[in-house]
């Protein structure tokens, strides 16, 4: 394993982003150039991470990468790096034996999509509220997706410094009357309600759930999908409500994560749920329980909030730090391997 070494690392360079369903790879040639179009896996379609990368991007490649970037839904503690929800496990120094890189670095998944939050574009981002180009200040990412992910950018010294957590296990707690009506409901881990529990697949099912309990009637609808397309035409009471509840709890644990950071920057929502239920969101709950921070209600007022809209944010914002590494603080401490 490698020290804490800030060179770039040497072009071509494979980019990655492992998820627990589906992998997607590109290669990003020289600096000055565009990624190859992506190629998407699922993980359980390939025993290992090594196959998936020997057969959908080493065998016939017109290009073949030195080194490799890959951004894991998992911790990173050395180099057997399990994957949170898939089999696979990411063994870097057998890359370099086996598949011929030079160079491996493993970063947090939600660190990519921070990355990629430094340079979106207004046309790879939607506005919540107020359209306003973002300041060059810190930045907030939060995507509720299978969980949810939260990570800060941190702007300081001219650079751009990732901020990797576990900002969504916070607790959340009722604060309206209808909240005190259906948090008891809410399924809960040890006793607690994790925002990750409400702001995500199965806590749009949890939502759900705890309000037709509180309604007294039975629940019909088992799917996050499918709450969120009845909910989103109108087709279900309780799950119109319950995107208006998940609205309304997203903006209120994003207005705490912007108070965190002080992200003048904006806050980013990035992840696949965020994007399907954009309508949704552009209502107004999800932007009043965002700024309703008193006393710093005038505070969060002048912070701008989006919708990701970029297909591939987490591998743009790999090829963003691969171009320019000086740009960012990324510690590549026990995360990077070298031959």
């Amino acid at each position: 394993m490698a020290d804490s070494i800030t060179d770039a690392l040497p072009f071509p360079i494979l980019l990655g982003d492992i998820g627990g369903t589906n992998a997607r790879f590109s290669i990003l040639a020289e600096a000055t150039g565009e990624a190859t179009p992506f190629v998407s896996v699922k993980t359980a379609d390939y025993a290992t991470i090594d196959d998936a990368i020997r057969h959908v991007v080493l065998d016939g490649a017109a290009v073949r990468p030195r080194s490799a970037i890959l951004a894991v839904a998992g911790p990173i503690d050395g180099d057997e790096i399990d994957l949170t929800n898939c089999d696979w496990v990411v063994r870097p120094t057998k890359m370099i034996a086996e598949l011929g890189f030079d160079d491996v670095l493993v970063v947090n998944d939600f660190e990519a999509q921070a990355l990629a939050a430094s340079e979106l574009g207004a046309e790879h981002r939607h506005a919540l509220g107020p359209e306003a180009e973002p300041q060059i200040a810190s930045r907030v990412v939060l995507g509720p997706g299978t969980g949810l992910g939260v990570a800060g950018l941190v702007h300081a010294r001219d650079m751009w410094f990732p901020v990797p957590g576990e900002g969504g296990h916070v607790d959340v707690g009722p604060r309206s009357e209808r909240d005190f009506q259906i948090f008891p409901h809410l399924r809960r881990i040890e006793g607690r309600v994790s925002a990750e529990e409400v702001l995500s697949g199965r806590g749009i099912v949890n939502i759900y759930q705890a309000i037709c309990m509180a309604n007294g009637i039975a629940p019909t609808l088992e799917e996050p999908a499918d709450v969120t397309a009845a909910g989103l035409d109108g087709s279900n009471a309780q799950a119109a409500e319950t995107l208006s509840l998940f609205s309304t709890y997203l903006g209120r644990v994003a207005g705490d994560m912007a108070l965190i950071f002080m992200a003048r920057g904006g806050v980013y929502l990035a992840g696949g749920i965020s994007q399907k239920i954009l309508a949704a969101l552009q209502k107004p709950q999800f932007r009043a329980a965002f700024e309703d921070k008193a006393p710093h209600s005038e505070l969060l007022a002048t912070i701008p909030t989006f919708v990701v809209t970029h297909p591939q944010a987490a591998l743009a914002g790999l090829a963003s730090f691969a171009r320019k590494p000086e740009a960012y603080g990324v510690s590549m401490n026990e995360r990077r391997w070298r031959r």
